[in-house]
């Protein structure tokens, strides 16, 4: 007989009662057997060794039995079932699922005369940073799995040049060389901790001055995967360079680019609140235009490109660069970097170096190095999370969310030493340290206020040395 298991006992137990009918049955049966049993095997089944059943034993289990299954109709009146299987759903493809976040970022400048001047390349108007306002990111994504096997990402940028412009937008393959992945597309390539970082995770408003050495989102292919215990990860990848804002690159003589990352942690001891990580890459560039260039401001961007009927009349329309090689003749590039970082409860702290050695065209090689250092503290509590798929700091999660949790956030001071040298051979491209203290406020895991006051300190071989104080603060909501 089959039958449906698909109630549930309204007392505790849950009990098959058809099925607890039929075993009482069955031990009826079998005594009254074993009574019917020749007198010479009767006896012999009584004289069984320890915890064998005998005749009086079938009895007394099946009595007990049917006195359970009594008790039980007259709690639930109805037969009372244990097995409830619930049909799985079969995954569909292709599945989506929108992301995205937003940036908006105000400026407040303030300079020296010698500051604008050495900006400006000589000309103080040129090199006057304005105040203002921007939206320095606007992004939409869209994310899935095109198959079981296959993940996929399509991200643009309303706010960059362009508009909109290509972000991340890459196919990946699970487990192409053991657990390794492959992704194809246009990604930011394996090179730096502070580049890896997501911007929506970064400590502060920008990413250290070295990160103008990057090559940073070009289009490739990359294997990339990490340990089991995640504690190591490792990437490599091949790639055209430079991409366009659109993901594009032409070229035949060169063109092409490697990066690689490998990172460890030494000490990962979650108990006590404690870890270590230590990692380096290296990239080797040649460019498909036979041209590099690296230039950075001190750390922030607030800009305007809607044209001169807007922009004030005499002044830059972008904040300018402080430090600017200007273009650079150049056969290849090899890059190198190392990093480490650290936390212990509501500490952490991160430094990285990177050196851009160029094969210039027709001029000697130059050796161009730069490096960070800085280090956060939460007052409220909270402890950095590492991500250890991706070797990198991650997400800030507030003990108590500001809202109906009823709390006041995540607090977080921070500071942090940057520093870049474009200064070599014949090239006079400027040398910048910056000194930067921070605020932030996460209200939750997806919303949070930043506040930098950048100190920028220029050392140009023309202009001489100057300041400029420049203070920010940025609105950040994710979904």
């Amino acid at each position: 007989m089959i039958h449906n298991h698909s109630r549930r006992s309204p007392i505790d137990g849950c009990v098959c009662l058809i099925c607890l009918s039929a075993f009482a049955n069955l031990l009826v049966s079998t005594a009254a057997a074993q009574s019917s049993a020749p007198a010479s095997l009767a006896n012999e089944n009584r004289v069984q060794p320890s915890g064998q059943m005998v005749e009086a034993d079938w009895e007394q289990t099946a009595a007990s039995l049917q006195s359970q299954i009594d008790a039980l109709q007259r709690a639930g009146n109805e037969p009372v079932f244990c097995y409830d299987p619930q049909p799985v759903a079969k995954p569909t493809y292709p599945n989506v699922r929108l992301t995205g976040f937003f940036h908006a970022d105000a400026l407040w400048a303030s300079q020296s005369l010698e500051n604008q001047i050495a900006v400006g390349n000589g000309v103080a108007a040129d090199g006057d940073v304005q105040d203002g306002a921007d939206f320095r990111r606007a992004r939409l994504a869209a994310v899935g799995q095109a198959w079981d096997n296959i993940d996929y990402m399509l991200e643009m940028d309303f706010a960059f040049p362009g508009r909109p412009s290509f972000m991340d937008v890459w196919l990946e393959i699970d487990d192409v060389v053991g657990t390794s992945n492959l992704r194809i597309g246009q990604f930011r390539q394996p090179f730096g901790m502070d580049g890896l970082t997501s911007v929506k995770e970064m400590t502060f408003l920008e990413r250290g001055l070295p990160f103008a050495f990057l090559p940073f989102r070009q289009i490739g292919a990359m294997l990339h995967g990490h340990s089991h215990d995640e504690l190591a990860t490792y990437a490599v990848s091949g790639f055209r360079f430079p991409s366009d804002t659109f993901g594009g690159n032409v070229g035949d003589n060169g063109g092409y680019g490697l990066a690689t990352r490998v990172t460890g942690l030494l000490v990962n001891r979650p108990d006590a609140g404690g870890l270590l990580h230590i990692g380096g890459g290296y990239s080797f560039i040649d460019p498909a235009n036979d041209l590099v260039r690296y230039r950075n401001q001190p750390e922030v961007f607030v800009g305007e490109t809607g044209g001169g009927a807007l922009v004030p009349t005499g002044v830059p329309g972008n904040l300018p660069p402080f430090v600017d090689t200007g273009l650079l003749p150049t056969e290849n590039v090899n890059l190198a970097s190392l990093e480490i970082a650290m936390s212990y409860g509501s500490f952490y702290a991160q430094s990285e170096a990177i050196t851009a050695f160029v094969n210039r065209r027709g001029g000697d090689s130059l050796t161009l190095p730069g490096m960070y250092a800085h280090a956060g503290y939460f007052l409220t509590g909270e402890t950095r999370v590492y991500n250890g798929k991706s070797g990198v700091f991650g997400r800030v999660k507030p003990n108590r969310n500001v809202g109906k949790d009823g709390g006041i956030g995540a607090w977080e001071i921070a500071a942090r030493w940057s520093a870049i040298d474009l200064n070599d051979a014949d090239i006079q491209g400027g040398r910048l340290n910056n000194l930067t203290g921070g605020l932030n406020w996460y209200l939750n895991p997806n919303t949070k206020f930043q506040f930098n006051y950048i100190h920028a300190m220029l050392d140009s071989p023309i202009n001489g040395s100057s300041n400029a104080d420049l203070f920010a603060m940025r609105a950040q909501v994710d979904f």
